[in-house]
């Protein structure tokens, strides 16, 4: 039997695993919408994005728009983007960045979450984590590798890397992300918005 929203969020809030999130008031952040044709998988929110409760409300979100050919208004307000990340909860600070997602998190939870949403005509696969296990690879597989091949994966599937600013070196690299892979992904975005 398929549950309502309202009923995921309070088994997630309700679950142990989540249990010092929830003792602070902290609610999970993602955006499930049944209108949505595009879904963005990306890793987790960060301490910003947890504290403000908006995802992609930074540089990485600027650059991912930009990416994606829409505008703040479209990505936040057009009822056709959902947002459901590896793991709804900042996950902490590591030696260089933040901390992974909780490796059986997105397992629990995506399921029940994407049933809810049966017009989604495209997933973007933002970063390596989101992109190997939807696309179930090794670990061992590179990224790079993977978005290159793109055209592998459509029409329903972008492999993407992440948009962080952190990522200038591997995009003056890899000229062909820009010249290649960001006009077909603008194209698809703008097919599933319009559908």
């Amino acid at each position: 039997m398929t549950q309502t929203l309202a009923e995921i969020i309070n088994a997630i809030k309700a679950d142990p695993e989540n249990a010092k999130y929830t003792a602070q008031g902290i609610d999970p952040l993602f955006n499930c919408d049944p209108e949505a044709t595009i879904l963005i998988i990306g890793q987790a929110p960060g301490r910003i994005a947890q504290e403000k409760r908006i995802f992609w409300d930074d540089p990485s979100g600027d650059r991912l728009r930009d990416w994606m050919g829409i505008d703040r208004d479209q990505f936040y307000h057009s009822g056709k983007i959902a947002v459901v990340p590896m793991d709804f909860y900042f996950p902490g600070k590591g030696k260089s960045g933040d901390l992974p997602p909780r490796k059986d998190f997105a397992a629990k939870w995506h399921q029940p979450i994407l049933k809810l949403m049966p017009k989604i005509q495209l997933t973007l696969l933002v970063g390596s984590y989101a992109t190997k296990r939807y696309l179930h690879l090794k670990s061992s597989a590179k990224l790079t590798d993977i978005v290159k091949n793109y055209q592998a994966y459509q029409p329903e599937i972008f492999p993407l890397v992440h948009p962080s600013p952190r990522n200038q070196i591997w995009m003056k690299k890899n000229p062909w992300f820009v010249e290649q892979v960001l006009p077909d992904l603008k194209v698809a975005v703008q097919k599933a918005m319009l559908a």
